[in-house]
């Protein structure tokens, strides 16, 4: 499992990359890597060709998981007590370190969320 954080932002990658397409890769630099839906939709007050999905952007001392469907569907997240440990604010989650149990956790918090943006048809 992933102890590094360079092994730490692959393996978020990996886990996002599964759902492209129908995921829009937007960004994939070593600083950042970003990813939106694949619908046309309002975000706010403007008009986008995909909903943000999430950001994967290496820190310091950590790596950080914007996940933009637990901000926008708050009510369809029930998340384990490792990943609340990790969340900051309302969508952003400081991973400093992963072992298999939070890696797995993770990947079904992502699957949730693909399964969330089809649902209220922000994914094809």
């Amino acid at each position: 499992m992933p102890t590094d954080l360079d092994e730490i932002q692959d393996t978020l990658k990996q886990f996002i990359q599964q759902h492209s397409p129908p995921l829009r890769i937007q960004k994939d630099t070593k600083e950042n890597f970003e990813c939106s839906g694949n619908v046309e939709c309002m975000q706010g007050r403007k008009k986008v060709d995909g909903m943000y999905f999430a950001s994967i952007i290496p820190k310091p001392k950590d790596i950080r998981l914007y996940f933009f469907p637990i901000y926008t569907h708050p009510e369809a997240f029930l998340l384990s007590d490792d990943l609340k440990k990790c969340l900051k604010g309302k969508s952003c989650f400081h991973i400093k370190k992963m072992d298999e149990q939070l890696a797995q956790k993770i990947k079904e918090m992502i699957d949730q969320g693909v399964s969330v943006y089809r649902e209220n048809q922000l994914l094809e």
